[in-house]
């Protein structure tokens, strides 16, 4: 007990219906759908074509070396 049969899911289906009225369940699944729909559309899509700013690693310039190799003095400190 406690799991629902293809026969009572019927049943409540068939309720459903009849209380909701099968125009005003139809156009409730419909709204459902064109959520979903628009849900998907809205993943799917980029910001209006515009070009996406880098990540903040690809916008940092690396940093230059403060001594070379053998140890020499590459660039002044501030």
């Amino acid at each position: 007990m406690g799991g629902f049969s293809p026969i009572h899911l019927l049943i409540l289906a068939i309720v459903a219906i009849l209380l909701l009225g099968g125009g005003r369940f139809s156009s409730l699944m419909g709204d459902v759908a064109k959520g979903v729909k628009n849900f998907k559309k809205g993943m799917t899509e980029d910001d209006g074509g515009t070009a996406a700013s880098p990540s903040r690693l690809e916008a940092q310039k690396g940093a230059e070396p403060a001594f070379d190799r053998d140890g020499n003095k590459v660039r002044d400190e501030r």
